[in-house]
């Protein structure tokens, strides 16, 4: 037969991922049923393709009978030993047949079922080969607009950035290149369907893992992640290595790496903390920019109480609470901040630290390890909203636990900062 006018539909199939075998596979299903739209049945059909030579046969077999009912499936005795004196009725007898025969309309249809398989099979693939990069940050092009969502060129797929998912005050235009999240990859009728994310928490730490050669070999640790989108974002890292800073790692040369993921999230702030299985620790770490005289942390209610100097407390809050809230959100702890004056005034600081434990001097209140901008507590300051702070309860209390992190275990209230206080 005439392979060519079956396999038109096949250039190009192996840069499309498509295997030969799925091909010939195809045809052979596409044969069988010219078969049957030409002869009515295609049960008493079989297809033979030399794979190597890229020819094609159509056996056709059919019962010797004395009478012959149905001519597709049966052959008269005289007709058989016409092709062999051997035969006799109740025997077999295999013909090709010459697929000239197949009408024009046989044809279409085998052509047809071979495109349809191959467009199945390469749903198929792409919907393998984007599961594979699910929950993984990609690089995408804005390819249009509908409505107030967003259609991205993912290369074999389009991914759907719906307007939830959007940062607010980031402005896209028609090929922009853009990193994304994938948060979730559907296969269903209409084909492969992408879900993509600016705003998920995971999109910064994939951003990382892409910048940060130590955390991509396993170095450093990223423990945690609490993120605002377009306005700030917390992260805790850690290294089980003790000549590696995880937090420097981060940071990278005069703050190359942070600085390129800040570009890339459109001048979104980034704090790195170092994380500690200590809970005390990891609350005062947390809470940097801001200086902590101490905390007391509960580890089976999840939470903390933490006294800041008074000058901090602004600092240690943020505007709208945001300073605050990050840290509860990366601690997964219930944070009460007081001021030094107001634990005082109700006996708490006492209480908690006694006097003895409590050092006021300029070496008391040190820098935390971290990345922070040039002047970065100043715009803290800057940010911080002290209408926030209710007097009459003489504290301020976050609770925002919605995340998970590691389990943590003894809490301190010991301070680790070593420089003086601008």
């Amino acid at each position: 037969m005439d392979v060519k006018v079956l396999i038109e539909a096949l250039e190009g199939l192996e840069e499309k991922g498509i295997t030969k075998d799925v091909v010939f596979d195809a045809m052979e299903e596409a044969l069988l049923n010219a078969c049957k739209q030409h002869y009515g049945a295609k049960e008493n059909f079989t297809v033979f393709i030399d794979r190597d030579k890229i020819e094609c046969r159509i056996i056709q077999s059919r019962e010797v009978v004395e009478e012959v009912d149905n001519p597709v499936s049966q052959i008269s005795l005289q007709d058989a030993q016409l092709i062999d004196k051997v035969f006799k009725v109740g025997d077999t007898v295999n013909t090709e047949i010459d697929t000239k025969d197949f009408s024009r309309i046989a044809a279409t249809i085998a052509k047809g079922t071979i495109t349809q398989k191959l467009r199945e099979v390469e749903k198929q693939n792409i919907y393998n080969e984007f599961s594979e990069l699910n929950k993984t940050v990609v690089t995408g092009i804005v390819q249009r607009f509908s409505n107030r969502n967003i259609c991205i060129d993912l290369g074999k797929v389009d991914a759907f950035l719906s307007e939830k998912e959007q940062v607010k005050g980031e402005h896209y235009r028609q090929s922009d290149r853009i990193k994304v999240f994938i948060v979730k990859v559907d296969n269903n009728n209409k084909g492969v369907k992408v879900s993509v994310s600016r705003t998920h928490p995971d999109l910064v730490k994939g951003l990382f893992s892409e910048e940060v050669s130590e955390i991509k070999d396993g170095i450093v640790e990223i423990k945690n992640v609490a993120r605002e989108p377009g306005s700030r974002t917390k992260i805790s890292v850690y290294s089980a290595d003790e000549n590696v800073d995880p937090v420097g790692a981060c940071v990278g040369v005069n703050g190359t790496r942070v600085n390129a993921i800040v570009d890339e999230l459109n001048g979104e702030k980034i704090d790195i903390i170092n994380w500690s299985e200590n809970p005390a620790q990891l609350i005062e770490n947390a809470l940097s920019p801001a200086k902590v005289i101490g905390v007391i942390a509960d580890e089976d209610e999840k939470t903390a109480q933490v006294i800041v100097p008074d000058y901090q407390l602004s600092l240690a809050i943020g505007k709208s609470g945001q300073n605050a809230r990050l840290a509860a959100r990366l601690t997964n702890y219930k944070i009460d901040i007081k001021s030094e004056t107001q634990a005082r005034e109700s006996g708490e600081f006492d209480e908690y630290f006694g006097e003895d434990d409590y050092y006021y001097d300029d070496e008391y209140y040190g820098d935390d390890e971290g990345y922070y901008e040039e002047d970065y507590d100043e715009e803290y300051l800057e940010d911080a909203d002290d209408s926030i702070y209710n007097e009459e309860t003489e504290s301020e209390e976050y609770d925002d636990t919605s995340e998970e992190v590691s389990p943590i275990e003894e809490d301190s209230s010991e301070d680790e900062g070593t420089k003086d206080d601008e």
